[in-house]
């Protein structure tokens, strides 16, 4: 099915290409362009797109500025356009060989980035804006349009977490502020709120516009604390004809690295060793250690398996990403049409996602007064992911943990599992990985719909009034199947759940945009409202006791045991009026105000709607007389802004006192039983921050040198907590707005051009930030709050004031006791061999980074481009939660090797690995300490591309006005430190955990994937 869709739309492009001929005589016109920028030696441009007016005739320069192309002999003109030039036409008359010099477009004073509900010069911002292109985003061939953003822009922190294809990245702008609410920046597609992007496909974008600070974001208000991510995605062609375009890739994924573990000599040695050592922790008796279970070793007693679980439940994952498009414009209106096929394998057996994304956009101009447009994305994704939450016995996890000597599958076809030995050695129930793997179902099937129309009346000149309808439609069905011989996940029974979830989310927006310019100054309005609500509704049944496993999730109803069904649902709306209002005085002075005022049915009666201004100020220094002549300076800007944005991410009715419903045996009948289950607060309000912010922003030489910097203090306040109540009145607490949380930084993006002529260029990009984040106040007592994720000795993590959040919780390991401290030892209940910790716990660690960058670099040769991308963390730790099972746990299932070679023992008592122990008959020494924790901070070639851009000759020899390919290497390299023993230095076992950051029991390895790809158009 999938190569009949490819096959449909190829033709259907095939018909659409528009062949043109001439019936009058026609000329061959060769030229070469160049920049106007004498500065740069007037370098040749490569790439200008040279088409003839009024058609789709066209041709683009090769490297050396050169083009070649067809033109009618009597009438023709050339439109030169290239990124960054201004726009030239050029009247052909007798002369057959030409020269083009391009006008650099002045960027500052010309490029118009968008904001909210509008676009703003760039020179009048005085927010702070990061601005990502859609050629940037797709540097690396990234099927997640959150991966292409990772270190594009300085205060942004993308955490991937996972290497996955069905994960979602985490992303925080200039901190965490929050601790029940969402982190989650908002989403904006083309003015409308997307609630998900996880899936959207980032070929569609043509740029991205990252809002940090208040003055960029109080225009969204009650939504805008965590940052505003503005995607625009691709529309109809910006010039006249027709394009169409292909882009697609292939790609292999590997396993970077392996963790080293025990093999099967060494895990015997480790079992032999922990029997032995019995009769120091217990005195009761054991039975005597056997290698006599004739599956699992010869007549020596040596293993017939040595099995390498982490090669066996992996694989080579090859995927594949195709995108078609096509664009037109004519003299009143354009069309694009986008269709996205991708198939992206896991390194991890049967994980995969499939997506089928197709777009259309519509824009006219019917009438001089009023334009309009429509947009339309639909989107299908399939997968069947791995879990990747909390510990449990899921692949991930036993794939490193399932003892060697077992095979996968024995002689006579029966899958492996940890219980299958006669020996007696109180092995873990573990499920075989691939066995779970190719036999479990989690398949996720999602659809999207998302789109919006528009309306814009041009009253007057510079003031425009726009309406538009915007909507988000999610459906998710759930299939999930658990074998009947799955141990200690769903045997003897089998399990089945089926669910689906469905939301709805519209906004409708009306207002104005004045844009005027009178003399020396310069005014940038905006005055509206909105309504937005959405609705969402869940169902679901599960089922256990399945006769075999043949029907899996298809016959739900015959199960033996079937759960009670569920469901649920909920709203949420919201009114909203803001406005903007910025003015630019001779390009020197600057000032953008700010407000909107948010009504949430989510807060309390008395607080339903909140007010969030803001203001920002701007001085252009190097328009001043003093400075405009100064050599070399071609910008200094200085800018500040101030204001108030608000969260209101929270789950609905949290204001409200609520009643819960189940039911009861009473008389020995099943009846329905009610009960409250939350006490209403009618004063519950949204999380407030507060954000001030100064920077400037500078250009040197003709630009070829830029920095810009920024300063910000972010203050979050009315955090949402539960406050302690009298038990009298039979609950624990009431959700109330308690507490606050700071967040201060740095943010540093440095730009420049250090080679530019005709042969060779080469741009740089260095950007990094630093945040550190405080807990300022919990409550009126400020007492410490233990939110979990919870383990083997309590939470893992603490709220403290005067910590930053996601602080982790434990003891301090300072060593393991020695034969000379046997007393002290037994003072505490521990002998020699054992951790020794310290009495009381502290904060051991840290889970969000204090520094973060990234170093990119693109260098092109002639018709070569070579880019270099690499990526840095620095000041952060991980909890290594792993080290439980993997270390701290002899005797249950396989470990690192280091437990065999650095363990403690009479003659190695300098260690901080424990002696070996048999767990299941000895007991276990398992606490959460800062052993567990390691160093965080890494350097990774996050990209290695090289491509080859064919130039003018070639292309008019293949009818085509653009054709790249290239190859490239991703995750090329990890530098990290030896204290981390897993496979990645970012991830989390505990995604919908703010605070849980960096703590993994195991994770999904980030593969190292090289890709082979091309673009072209004609």
């Amino acid at each position: 099915m999938r190569q009949n869709l490819i096959t449909y739309f190829v033709v259907v492009l095939a018909c659409w290409f528009p062949w043109v001929s001439y019936a009058q005589t026609s000329v061959n016109i060769t030229g070469t362009v160049r920049s106007a920028d004498a500065s740069l030696n007037n370098p040749a441009l490569q790439g200008v797109s040279i088409t003839l007016k009024g058609t789709g005739t066209g041709t683009t320069t090769d490297q050396s500025g050169r083009f070649s192309m067809e033109v009618p002999a009597e009438g023709a003109v050339l439109v030169f356009n290239y990124l960054g030039y201004q726009t030239q036409e050029v009247q052909i008359g007798d002369d057959r060989l030409i020269e083009v010099l391009l006008a650099p477009s002045d960027q500052q004073l010309d490029e118009v980035v968008v904001v909210g509900y509008g676009t703003q010069r760039k020179s009048d911002l005085t927010g702070s804006v990061g601005l990502v292109s859609g050629k940037e985003l797709l540097q690396a061939p990234v099927t997640n349009a959150l991966q292409g953003l990772k270190g594009r822009v300085a205060g942004v922190n993308v955490f991937l977490n996972s290497g996955s294809p069905t994960s979602s990245p985490r992303i925080l702008i200039r901190g965490l502020g929050t601790i029940n609410s969402s982190s989650n920046p908002l989403f904006v597609v083309d003015g409308v709120v997307m609630e998900n992007i996880q899936f959207l496909n980032p070929n569609d974008i043509e740029r991205m516009e990252v809002l940090k600070d208040a003055s960029s974001t109080a225009i969204y208000g009650a939504r805008g604390a965590n940052g505003v991510v503005l995607i625009t995605t691709r529309r109809g062609a910006s010039i006249g004809g027709t394009i169409v375009g292909y882009d697609g890739f292939v790609n292999v994924g590997v396993l970077p690295r392996k963790l080293d573990v025990l093999n099967a000599a060494e895990f015997m040695e480790v079992l032999e060793r922990g029997f032995a050592n019995h009769s120091k922790y217990r005195t009761s008796n054991i039975p005597a250690f056997t290698r006599s279970d004739p599956r699992l070793f010869d007549a020596q007693g040596n293993p017939l398996y040595d099995t390498d679980w982490q090669e066996e439940a992996t694989r080579t994952a090859m995927s594949h990403n195709h995108q078609f498009s096509v664009q037109t414009k004519g003299d009143n209106s354009s069309f694009g049409a986008f269709l996205n096929y991708a198939d992206m394998q896991g390194v991890m057996l049967n994980s995969n996602l499939e997506r089928i994304n197709g777009k259309v956009a519509y824009d006219a101009k019917p009438k001089d007064w009023l334009s309009l447009g429509v947009n339309l994305l639909a989107n299908y994704t399939r997968d069947n992911e791995v879990d990747e939450g909390g510990g449990y016995q899921m692949p991930r996890r036993s794939m490193l943990e399932m003892p060697p000597i077992f095979p996968v599958k024995f002689p006579d076809g029966t899958w492996s599992n940890s219980s299958m030995v006669t020996d007696s050695y109180g092995l873990e129930a573990i499920p075989n990985p691939v066995h779970v793997l190719e036999t479990q179902d989690r398949i996720r099937k999602r659809q999207q719909l998302f789109g919006n129309a528009y309306l814009t009346f041009h009253i007057l000149p510079g003031l425009d009034l726009r309406t538009q309808f915007g909507f988000d439609k999610h459906d998710t069905n759930i299939q999930e199947y658990s074998p009947t011989d799955l141990i200690n996940i769903s045997q003897p029974l089998g399990s089945a759940r089926l669910e689906n979830r469905q939301s709805f989310y519209w906004q409708e927006e009306t207002y104005l945009n004045y844009n005027k310019e009178i003399g020396d100054h310069r005014i940038n309005s905006v005055l509206g409202l909105s309504w937005q609500q959405r609705v969402y509704q869940d169902n679901w049944i599960t089922a256990q006791g399945f006769a075999d496993d043949f029907f899996r999730f298809n016959a739900i109803q015959s199960a033996s045991q079937p759960g009670a069904p569920g469901s649920s649902h909920d709203k949420w709306t919201m009114n909203s009026y803001f406005l903007r209002g910025s003015y630019s005085y001779k390009n020197r002075y600057l000032l953008t105000v700010t407000g909107r005022i948010d009504g949430s049915s989510r807060f309390g009666e008395n607080n339903k709607y909140g007010i969030f201004p803001s203001a920002g100020l701007g001085w252009v220094v190097s328009e001043e007389p003093f400075l405009r002549d100064a050599a070399g300076l071609d910008e200094l800007k200085i800018r500040s802004s101030y204001g108030i944005t608000g969260n209101t991410e929270i789950p609905t009715y949290q204001s409200l006192g609520t009643i819960s419903t189940s039911t009861t045996l009473l008389n020995g009948t099943r009846v329905s039983q009610s009960f409250i289950n939350r006490l209403p607060n009618p004063n519950l309000e949204w999380e407030k921050t507060n954000q001030f912010d100064v920077g400037f922003d500078l250009a040197l030489f003709n630009r070829r040198l830029n920095a810009s910097f920024d300063y910000y203090y972010k203050l979050t306040t009315d955090l949402l907590l539960d406050k302690p109540v009298p038990t009298s009145t039979g609950f624990t607490g009431v959700r109330d707005n308690i507490g606050s949380v700071s967040n201060r930084g740095v943010e540093v993006m440095l730009s420049g051009t250090p080679v530019a002529n005709n042969t060779v260029t080469w741009q740089s990009t260095l950007n990094f930030s630093f945040n550190k984040n405080r807990i300022e106040a919990l409550g009126e007592n400020d007492e410490d709050i233990f939110p979990g994720p919870s383990f083997v000795s309590g939470s893992m993590t603490i709220l403290r004031v005067g910590q930053p959040l996601s602080s982790y919780w434990g003891y301090r390991r300072l060593g393991t006791w020695g034969t000379h401290e046997a007393a002290e030892a037994a003072a505490v209940g521990a002998i020699p061999g054992e951790a020794k910790r310290s009495a009381d716990r502290y904060v051991i660690g840290s889970g969000l980074p204090d520094w973060v960058g990234s170093f990119v670099n693109n260098i092109r040769y002639k018709n070569f481009d070579l880019t270099v991308d690499l990526q840095f963390v620095y000041g952060v730790d991980i909890m290594q939660q792993f080290m439980h099972s993997m270390e701290d746990r002899t005797g249950y299932s396989n470990g690192l090797s280091a437990t065999l070679h650095q363990s403690w023992t009479e003659n190695n008592q300098n260690t901080m690995i424990q002696q070996i122990r048999n767990g299941p008959y000895s007991g276990q020494n398992s606490q959460i300490d800062d052993h567990w924790v390691a160093n965080g901070s890494y350097l990774r070639g996050n990209l290695i591309s090289l491509g080859y851009n064919f130039g003018g000759v070639s292309l008019n020899t293949l009818n085509l006005k653009g054709l790249r390919i290239y190859a490239s290497v991703q995750n090329a390299f990890l530098v990290k430190s030896d204290e981390f023993k897993g496979y990645d230095p970012e991830a989390t076992s505990h995604s919908g955990n703010q605070w849980g950051q960096n703590v993994f029991f195991h994770q999904y390895p980030n593969p190292r994937t090289f890709t082979l790809g091309t673009s072209f158009q004609f």
